[in-house]
């Protein structure tokens, strides 16, 4: 492919998408542009990063469920700062891949249809996946898509790390522990090889709305929080993390709740807003003097800090934690709160280096390293469309 050429990625969440430009150079792919559609915002509005100036640009088009109008309006919008003529492919996020896709792949018919299939198993952001990925192929046929898998990072996990302890007939269909935030943690990997002193035993911390923590051995994936689905693991935004499956069982039986009650309350209603009844942003409730704002903030170090601690004993041993996402990247506060439940293991971080967001946080004294690393999914996302694209 010539230099001139684009590839964009889509990195659809629950309700928002994130946008990469990315100028081809032979087998690199470097990113030229930024775009955020959140679907929760009224106007609905893209926003755009190209260069040194962001540009917020409404979105007339009604957001219907094929999202024809938004897409076709978004490109025409990109069209005005980038040779959207030039765009060769694009590749996609997708949360689960099952036991099938363990590594990215492009997407025909068969593929799209296969990734529909796993939507019970991801059902807050499979649809949304599908739905740019179909919208797409709608509009622009001839364009080449590919489909990057958050669970692919995790299948180097050993077997008895992701089962359950159920019937081995419940295993062998496919109920076990798969692994979430894959993109982000291999991009975290390699940064780290790059930037950090060797360490083989590595916690990352992926802290955002959604949240996870996964063991690295050598930049390979041992261990991950979450686990068969995207509710498990520490506290979230809304999301409860680890939950005992009788409080799912005393919901249904005991108060007659029913399946939608359920799965609307475990993934909008709990977490830090359900612990809080304030908020779901942890930066509202740092700055929140209440008591029960406090609390939550509390249950998530204090949960972050315990998985910590058992991935250790997966890795047989810890050698430095990586903070990263939104709020491991941007909040000090909750490093350093994690950090003193963690002094034990004799983490010791520099006050001044973690309030500058450093890359480094933790002293000359520590015996174990801690850093902050930012995260870049998208990258990842070009990357892996263009080594399937390259090897077809």
């Amino acid at each position: 492919m010539p230099s001139t050429d684009l590839l964009l990625t889509f990195n659809a969440g629950s309700s928002t998408v994130k946008i990469g430009i990315f100028a081809i150079d032979g087998d690199a792919a470097r990113r030229i542009g930024k775009g955020v559609i959140d679907f929760r915002a009224e106007p609905l509005s893209l926003s755009l990063t190209a260069g040194p100036q962001t540009f917020e640009m409404p979105l007339k088009a009604e957001t219907t469920e094929d999202l024809h109008g938004v897409i076709d309006e978004t490109f025409s919008l990109l069209a005005g700062h980038f040779d959207i003529a030039a765009v060769r492919a694009a590749g996609h996020r997708v949360v689960h891949g099952g036991d099938r896709f363990t590594s990215a792949v492009a997407l025909d018919d068969a593929a799209i249809d296969a990734v529909d299939a796993l939507t019970s198993l991801a059902p807050l952001h499979q649809p949304q996946a599908l739905r740019f990925i179909r919208a797409l192929r709608h509009l622009k046929p001839h364009l080449a898509q590919t489909a990057s898998f958050d669970t692919a990072f995790h299948a180097t996990q050993d077997d008895l790390v992701r089962r359950f302890a159920i019937p081995r007939t419940l295993h062998d269909e496919g109920i076990k522990r798969y692994g979430f935030h894959g993109l982000s943690y291999k991009f975290i990997a390699s940064e780290f090889r790059r930037k950090a002193p060797p360490a083989a035993k590595v916690v990352v911390a992926h802290l955002g709305s959604g949240a996870s923590l996964c063991a690295l051995e050598d930049g390979v994936s041992r261990d991950c929080s979450m686990g068969f689905s995207t509710l498990d693991g520490i506290p979230m935004a809304t999301r409860p993390g680890w939950l005992d499956p009788g409080v799912i069982l005393h919901l249904a039986g005991e108060r007659k709740q029913s399946f939608e009650e359920i799965e609307d309350l475990l993934y909008h209603h709990a977490g830090l807003l359900g612990v809080s009844g304030i908020s779901a942003d942890t930066r509202d409730l740092l700055k929140d003097g209440r008591p029960e704002a406090h609390q939550a903030i509390d249950l998530f170090t204090l949960r972050i800090a315990g998985e910590i601690g058992r991935m250790a004993a997966t890795l047989n041993g810890l050698d430095a934690i990586v903070f990263t996402a939104g709020i491991g990247e941007h909040q000090p506060e909750i490093r350093a709160g994690v950090a003193k439940r963690l002094s034990w293991l004799g983490l010791a971080t520099d006050e001044k280096a973690n309030t500058a967001n450093d890359f480094t946080i933790s002293t000359r004294e520590s015996r174990i390293a801690a850093h902050v690393i930012a995260t870049d999914e998208e990258q990842i996302i070009a990357e892996e469309a263009l080594s399937v694209l390259g090897s077809d």
